[in-house]
């Protein structure tokens, strides 16, 4: 039996994992280096939305390796024009850049909000962001960021952010009334690491209509929320709004990194040549990969099956938690769901993995659940028989 050490001696040590190294997977299912089975309910933290080995994915992937997987972006890419056609038509939005990760997309979305103010004379654009908001880990995605914990030790922080209180349009207005500098508004429609946190529909409705009155950028970091996990394309059009910027990663090349900034007509054409740019960014393997996901996606109906999945699981774990001393609340859409307990529970993502279940703890007290987008409601009962007594078990004590 191979032995995992917990840290390796020659990378850096910013993770804190689980002694476990995967070997491979297939479906919901992954193996360890010493063969035991896990159900992945965690899907690589939202990324690999049609499973593991996925047998339409594989072989075009393997195509493309032998063909070509990097020329840069002096070149055209035939394959950056067919996905960005496709985000174009699935958001109802114009124009894209493609990145490598999400840090880049909202990166880049910071960057165009403050193009859009330079733009309009506006010598110190400040952009709207939120409490318990996660963009990033870069200084200044960071700096948009809503959580001290991640933010100590890398001060000064970028300038030109107001925070704001969730769901709240008056603290909104407040918060802008008769400030000329402000350019964006910035957030997540389901915020992932600061506790699965949704924004309501009719706030999320009251902003647009606040940001069309003001001539403000509406910027929606669709990272982790978007790519049909909540059962639409993007989960802000459960609200029936379109955003004028949306950073997009995670989901979007399951398992191959890609990211993009989607872009409608008020954002769409203010970058210019020299004015962003990025090295691995819209690639032929990632560009090949977005592709290919958003067709099986298509031709597996993924995105009713999110939803109908999603409301499967979020009933059975309601059925056998929702009543219990210590639950506060389950909450989320689709397959991305949050157990929030009323303590710090992070003991229970090694529980949980040597009980065969792969979950995560984010914001201290919330059990995170993002699985594939290919789960079936046999395999949403088996998350649930697994993590249900240990959550009980949790509290019991």
């Amino acid at each position: 039996m191979a032995h995992i050490e917990a840290a390796s001696p020659h990378t850096m040590n910013t993770y804190g994992r689980l002694p476990i190294a995967l070997s491979h997977g297939d479906g919901v299912y992954l193996w360890d280096v010493n063969g035991k089975r896990y159900l992945d309910a965690l899907a690589g933290i939202a990324v690999n939305t049609l499973g593991h080995n996925h047998p339409k994915l594989v072989p075009a992937l393997q195509d493309q390796v032998a063909r070509i997987i990097h020329s840069s972006n002096y070149y055209h890419v035939p394959n950056q024009e067919k996905l960005a056609a496709k985000l174009v038509e699935l958001s109802g939005m114009s124009n894209v850049f493609f990145g490598s990760t999400g840090l880049e997309a909202n990166e880049a979305a910071i960057k165009l909000a403050r193009k859009f103010g330079h733009d309009r004379g506006i010598e110190k654009p400040q952009i709207v962001v939120y409490e318990k908001a996660f963009h990033g880990r870069s200084i200044a995605t960071l700096s948009a960021t809503g959580n001290e914990k991640v933010q100590k030790g890398f001060g000064p922080l970028v300038e030109g952010f107001i925070r704001v209180p969730l769901n709240d349009i008056a603290a909104l207005r407040a918060a802008t009334d008769g400030n000329p500098n402000v350019v964006a508004v910035f957030f997540e429609t389901i915020q992932g690491e600061g506790g699965i946190n949704q924004m309501r529909a009719d706030y999320l409705q009251k902003v647009r209509e606040l940001c069309d009155q003001k001539d403000w950028l509406l910027m929606i970091d669709e990272v982790q929320c978007g790519m049909g996990r909540t059962g639409k394309w993007f989960a802000h059009q459960w609200a029936g709004i379109v955003p004028d910027v949306m950073p997009l990663a995670k989901g979007l090349g399951s398992g191959v990194p890609v990211a993009a900034v989607v872009a409608g007509p008020r954002a769409a054409n203010l970058f210019q040549p020299g004015n962003h740019g990025t090295t691995f960014g819209g690639n032929p393997l990632a560009m090949r990969a977005g592709v290919e996901t958003i067709r099986i996606m298509e031709e597996e109906g993924l995105l009713e099956n999110a939803s109908r999945v999603g409301a499967h699981l979020k009933g059975a774990l309601a059925r056998e938690l929702g009543g219990a001393k210590g639950v506060v609340e389950i909450r989320g859409q689709g397959l991305m769901l949050g157990l929030e307990l009323a303590r710090p529970c992070s003991v229970l993502t090694q529980r949980a993995a040597d009980a065969g279940l792969m979950i995560s703890v984010t914001a201290d007290t919330v059990v995170r659940l993002l699985p594939p987008l290919i789960l079936t409601q046999a395999q949403a009962d088996e998350i649930v028989a697994i993590l249900a007594p240990l959550v009980k078990g949790f509290l019991a004590e």
